[in-house]
């Protein structure tokens, strides 16, 4: 069996990978080996919304260890995720190259190699300080049209992320700390894992070319979704399945050195 771990991103929780891992599951069925899918929080939100957020991505990342480890499930795993969460899996591909079979990285972006400006493009920044403030459905609502290129016609997801955020509250300060760890992570350097990059070319977050450029940076491979945005999982959920299948079954070949 494969074990995955999924990683969400600045301030959202496992709930919100929403039906993606069954999607995801049923993609490979009959293909590869079946898969058992984790899915941790990062200190801050969902089940850990009572904890601090740290304003270090390798402190997240070793939460996210701590928390596989409680539950009894070792290493090796395949990483697979989303922006803020694609820090974390490359800060422990870094720190833990033994435990981390892959890597896909969803909807990212790093220092040095992206400036801040693709990294958090400018139109989407009064709407992110604008629901630092805002609560409830309000803030779910700002957050969809922010990451989805379909908010449209996702509208449904809102009811159950509003119940998420009554539920589990992230806190204003909790979302500046996740931001400020966000802006400092830096990697320089390459991590020895196969790597893989999906993005979508509608992300109004994230410039795609983050991603593009950290591919052609670290000699990985890339594909862009022509329609997408930052939520990938939601806005194109099977696409990234897909992928992911095409990309294993091409033996997901090691980077070069």
């Amino acid at each position: 069996m494969t074990t995955w771990v999924f990683l969400r991103g600045l301030t959202r929780e496992a709930r919100h990978w929403g039906d993606f891992p069954q999607r995801f599951c049923a993609a490979f069925e009959g293909e590869l080996s079946e898969a058992d899918i984790l899915t941790p929080d990062l200190p801050g939100n969902g089940r850990l919304h009572g904890l601090p957020s740290p304003i270090s991505v390798t402190a997240m990342m070793a939460s996210c260890r701590q928390q596989l480890r409680d539950q009894g499930k070792p290493p090796p795993y395949h990483l697979l995720a989303l922006s803020l969460g694609g820090m974390v899996a490359v800060a422990w591909a870094l720190r833990y190259p033994e435990e981390c079979r892959a890597a896909v990285l969803l909807s990212t972006s790093l220092r040095p190699h992206s400036p801040f400006y693709q990294r958090l493009r400018p139109r989407g920044w009064p709407t992110v300080l604008g629901l630092l403030a805002a609560r409830g459905e309000a803030r779910e609502r700002g957050i969809l049209r922010l990451t989805s290129a379909r908010a449209a016609e996702m509208r449904q997801v809102l009811p159950a992320w509003t119940a998420y955020a009554r539920e589990c509250p992230v806190s204003t300060l909790g979302a500046l700390r996740q931001l400020l760890a966000a802006a400092r992570f830096s990697a320089p350097q390459k991590p020895a894992v196969p790597l893989l990059f999906l993005a979508g070319a509608a992300d109004r977050m994230v410039h795609p070319d983050c991603s593009r450029h950290l591919a052609q940076a670290w000699a990985a491979d890339f594909s862009l979704h022509p329609a997408a945005g930052h939520d990938l999982a939601l806005d194109a959920g099977d696409w990234v399945a897909n992928e992911v299948k095409a990309w294993l079954v091409r033996g997901c070949p090691r980077i070069a050195d």
